[in-house]
């Protein structure tokens, strides 16, 4: 089996969050997103104010990811009472973010991950995009039609604008394709 090379450049947008709570109080002030790639280096958003638990940053950020890296980490915090108030974090594994099958480098993919405070509760929902820097690959506007296991057609649109990527939802009665983000509401731990 020959591992992927991971990507040195990621191009992360951090877009919302939601049910974010601060001592279980659903309107916060001063909240914000830092991203680290297992690095020195970390990405800060702007500090924004929640309504009932939504908060938007929509931030774009190209982060330097090293070699030995295995994760990133979203770690959304609020500065309070004169110091920094963590609220949850969500470590990703970046074989999660580039690897596997399906999963088109070009094209910017959506992910939504649960966010844990500190005791390991639940206190949220980050969403945020991914795709490879544009510096590391070159550009496509292109419809490429791929076929994949049990005749499903795999349909990518990737274009300097927008990017989607999609299925064909029967192959015999539709030709409609598909688009939508997968969200997994709970993550079951390996133990």
């Amino acid at each position: 089996m020959d591992a992927k090379p991971l990507p040195h450049t990621l191009e992360i947008t951090v877009i919302s969050g939601e049910d974010i709570s601060v001592d279980r109080n659903p309107t916060a002030e001063n909240v914000y997103v830092v991203v680290r790639p297992e690095s020195i280096n970390c990405y800060t958003t702007e500090m924004v104010k929640g309504e009932e638990g939504l908060h938007a940053w929509n931030e774009k950020f190209l982060l330097d990811i090293p070699m030995h890296a295995k994760s990133i980490t979203f770690e959304v915090q609020c500065k309070k009472y004169k110091g920094l108030h963590p609220i949850g974090v969500a470590r990703i594994a970046l074989s999660e973010l580039v690897g596997g099958e399906g999963k088109e480098s070009n094209c910017i993919q959506m992910f939504s991950y649960g966010l844990r405070d500190w005791d390991g509760r639940r206190n949220g929902v980050i969403h945020f995009s991914m795709r490879i820097a544009a510096t590391a690959m070159e550009d496509c506007s292109c419809l490429d039609v791929n076929h994949v296991k049990g005749g499903i057609k795999k349909v990518s649109s990737c274009g300097s604008e927008h990017q989607v990527m999609g299925f064909q939802v029967h192959k015999m009665n539709s030709k409609d394709v598909v688009i939508g983000n997968p969200v997994w509401w709970s993550n079951p731990s390996k133990i």
